[in-house]
């Protein structure tokens, strides 16, 4: 297997927007714990994005309306999702099948050991894949669409080249993610790699928020600090405008 040649066939072969490749070796200590010895075993990140519809994003502040709600749990989330999780498989069996590990993880899985995260950072392997960096909102904010992108990995130990660096924090001092915030989550404070998500993030408070709208009988959507990124809002006008 050409392995540069195949990180570069995946975003056609398999309708993904965005493919990156990450050396671990500078997080390993925080995969570690996070994900534990096995998932830390890995030396290499293949991360893959999928950008979100816009006409749904867009509607995200009447996210009342049980359309809204409907669609974009549905077309934004679960069929994202899945999709992303189908690409990630193929990836990791053609890994396999030349010889190396692949391990996928799941595009959406949290909750692991009663904690609110899955057991890798979808956001550290795509930041450390120079995709984009990791906003106000805890969310990767790519240059072209903001953190309107769902994101899966597959770790591997392949010899995979890492496709670029580490972006640099471009939030600057917008607050619009942390003042937008129903349940006031956020800190307000840039991303710092030795800091804890919790000086950033308090997950509680979005996790409570969404089993009061279950309790409700609605669907647990929210999702307005990733519709009111400059980046991301930005982007619809820039592709209107070439249109």
């Amino acid at each position: 297997m050409n392995l540069s040649h195949f990180i570069a066939s995946i975003p056609d072969e398999l309708n993904v927007n965005y493919v990156g490749v990450a050396n671990l070796s500078k997080a390993h200590d925080f995969i570690l714990m996070q994900g534990g010895e096995n998932i830390a075993a890995f030396p290499c990140a293949i991360s893959i994005g999928i950008v979100l519809p816009s006409a749904i994003v867009d509607l995200l502040p009447q996210r009342k309306d049980k359309t809204v709600q409907v669609n974009y749990r549905h077309h934004a989330y679960d069929i994202v999702n899945e999709r992303l999780d189908l690409a990630a498989s193929v990836i990791a069996w053609r890994l396999q099948k030349a010889g190396y590990l692949a391990f996928p993880i799941p595009a959406s899985r949290t909750g692991i050991d009663g904690r609110l995260c899955g057991s890798f950072s979808h956001k550290l392997g795509a930041h450390l894949s120079g995709l984009g960096w990791i906003g106000k909102s805890c969310l990767l904010v790519t240059p072209e669409h903001g953190p309107r992108v769902r994101w899966a990995t597959i770790l591997t130990d392949a010899p995979l080249e890492p496709t670029g660096e580490s972006l640099e924090d471009r939030c600057g001092d917008c607050t619009q993610c942390v003042d937008i915030c129903p349940v006031h989550a956020f800190t307000g404070r840039h991303f710092l790699p030795d800091e804890p998500r919790e000086a950033r993030y308090k997950a509680n408070l979005c996790d409570r928020y969404f089993k009061a709208l279950e309790n409700r009988g609605e669907l647990k959507v929210c999702g307005l600090c990733l519709y009111v990124c400059p980046f991301g809002r930005e982007s619809q006008t820039a592709g209107k405008a070439a249109i």
